[in-house]
């Protein structure tokens, strides 16, 4: 009994190790189909992989850091074409950036329901900014020693690669632990309007991405509606839907990003992309810890009613009765009369 236990343990550490070196991979796939090229360095704007790796840590733990070293050497292997030593640096980098990001939000206190505003901030500042530099310049330093990136460059490559990595976190991230917890919708739920939201996000991001006339603010108050409305259930996938638009139209140098260099296109998308981000993430989160000190608030009033409905009959004309007998018999719990000495 006890080695059919530790077998069924064994399988499914394996299976949650495959699982997300399987999701790292194929999600490090989806990214590449929008890399951009600098030199011979392969960036993308948006690098979904660190999302995924970030949320399997607070999901799963430390323990399946071996399916991300997997899915990095893998996605690695497929750009490179080649097992060398710099391709063990970039998967080592891939692989302690989320490490470190998951070690800075657990020192913090991190809560992975994201219903409080610190966590959105602790998510943006430590797991996004802070742990992604790890990854970007390991890649970037590994790229100029092998001769694949020219000195002058050498910041462009930088800055895209971490632009791209924390851009996956803020935005894939959420995602999934948002689908954590999700539940399914009852039919008296806001179905109707999550619809309309729905098509009115495809449409506003479809327009903002893909027009010559620069409307790429249109999106921000749809991402307004979707906090106010949803929290970060509803904001997050909205981020995520402008983001990949965002990319899509920006890599085929239409709409906003027709004309500009490289170094602007993937400044703008960056921009874009961490402003949507912050929107959806910061504002759900505000909205959430908002619901929740109120809910709070009125479990206490609660409390307190029943509390003073248990207490009322002391202080009404029950008391009144007991204090009239207790002079004219003595105390009822049999002790000393007060009088009496």
């Amino acid at each position: 009994m006890i080695r059919t236990e530790e077998a069924r343990r064994r399988a499914a550490y394996v299976a949650q190790i495959l699982g997300v070196a399987g999701a790292y991979y194929l999600s490090a796939h989806l990214g590449l189909m929008r890399q951009v090229v600098v030199d011979g360095a392969v960036v993308t704007p948006l690098w979904p992989s660190t999302g995924i790796a970030l949320a399997a840590l607070l999901c799963l733990g430390v323990r399946v850091w071996p399916g991300i070293a997997l899915g990095a050497l893998l996605a690695v292997l497929e750009t490179g074409g080649a097992f060398t030593v710099s391709s063990l640096a970039i998967m080592f980098g891939n692989t302690v950036a989320p490490l470190a990001s998951y070690a800075l939000l657990r020192r913090v206190g991190f809560r992975s329901e994201l219903v409080r505003l610190r966590d959105g901030v602790c998510l943006v500042f430590l797991g996004a900014f802070a742990g992604m530099l790890i990854s970007a310049a390991i890649g970037s330093f590994t790229l100029l020693l092998d001769g694949k990136v020219p000195p002058g460059r050498f910041w462009l490559v930088w800055s895209s690669w971490w632009a791209g990595d924390a851009m996956g976190v803020l935005v894939v991230t959420p995602v999934l632990l948002v689908l954590r917890g999700v539940r399914w919708p009852r039919p008296s739920d806001r179905w109707l309007e999550a619809s309309v939201l729905a098509v009115v996000v495809a449409v506003s991001s479809l327009l903002a991405t893909r027009s010559s006339l620069s409307m790429i603010y249109l999106v921000f108050p749809v991402i307004i509606w979707a906090a106010l409305r949803f929290e970060l259930p509803g904001s997050a996938p909205c981020a995520l839907v402008v983001s990949v638009l965002a990319v899509m139209a920006g890599t085929d140098g239409v709409g906003p990003f027709a004309g500009h260099s490289l170094m602007e296109i993937m400044a703008n998308l960056s921009l874009l992309n961490g402003s949507v981000a912050l929107t959806a993430l910061l504002l759900g989160a505000v909205v959430a810890e908002h619901k929740n000190i109120r809910r709070e608030t009125e479990y206490a009033v609660e409390e307190l009613e029943a509390l003073v409905e248990r207490l009322a009959p002391l202080s009404g004309p029950a008391a009144t009765r007991y204090d009239d007998r207790e002079r004219r018999h003595g105390p009822l719990d049999g002790g000393p009369h007060p009088d009496r000495r």
